[in-house]
């Protein structure tokens, strides 16, 4: 990953947009300090906007925000992109579906992943919103493109837009940036509501049809 540190202007309207959408994650107690990140691809063009590193959300505007290659590098933007613009990269590279992205270390879901330990489905909201249990991806150091590579394979074939990186924290990914981070915000609400069942007891599972059938009404009915 490079950075050309240069000011183009380019894409300001999608960058304005992205940079809005960390207020969400301030908002929701997802992330501390700087910490965390909002990206989006965009249209019609092998490009991504990102949040830059260490940049405070009090002070994130547009020039906050830069504009990447899908190999990582810097093509537009004074600030250096997220340190998790690699992995970022690497899921846009490899799905296509994929247009919006999401990290946070949100507490009660990093809980999980301090763990290794999967969400299970046992809340109508995680059939909802996950068609099932959020799940666990491997360990993976920062810096280069192996964080993406295990959230490549932990969510291929899954309906989950979520999953917990091994003692590190949340990924989500979405259709937009704006639905990668509704499934980051619900993470941490469900990660939350189980944990807190747990102490009561064990939580009872929901049966395999009516989670299918929760999915199905809630991505195709749901909503206007």
């Amino acid at each position: 990953m490079t950075s050309t540190l240069t000011e183009g202007g380019t894409h300001r309207e999608q960058r304005e947009h992205v940079a809005a959408l960390h207020s969400y994650l301030t908002r929701y107690q997802l992330v501390t300090w700087t910490s965390g990140n909002v990206s989006e691809r965009v249209p019609g063009e092998d490009l991504f906007v990102i949040k830059g590193s260490g940049v405070e959300y009090d002070e994130l505007t547009w020039e906050g925000v830069t504009v990447c290659d899908l190999d990582g590098n810097a093509v537009d933007g004074v600030k250096r992109p997220s340190s998790d613009t690699d992995a970022h990269a690497y899921v846009y590279r490899h799905m296509p579906q994929v247009d919006g992205q999401v990290h946070t270390h949100s507490p009660y879901a990093t809980a999980w992943a301090a763990r290794a330990e999967e969400i299970p489905c046992v809340l109508t909201a995680m059939a909802d919103e996950f068609g099932g249990s959020i799940p666990v991806g491997p360990f993976a150091l920062i810096g280069d493109d192996s964080i993406g590579r295990g959230i490549v394979e932990t969510l291929t074939g899954s309906r989950s837009p979520a999953v917990l990186m091994r003692n590190h924290g949340v990924f989500t990914i979405g259709p937009s940036a704006k639905a990668a981070v509704k499934a980051a915000v619900m993470t941490e609400d469900v990660a939350r509501t189980v944990h807190f069942s747990r102490q009561l007891g064990e939580p009872l599972p929901i049966a395999q049809a009516d989670i299918d059938s929760l999915y199905a009404r809630y991505q195709n009915v749901y909503g206007q």
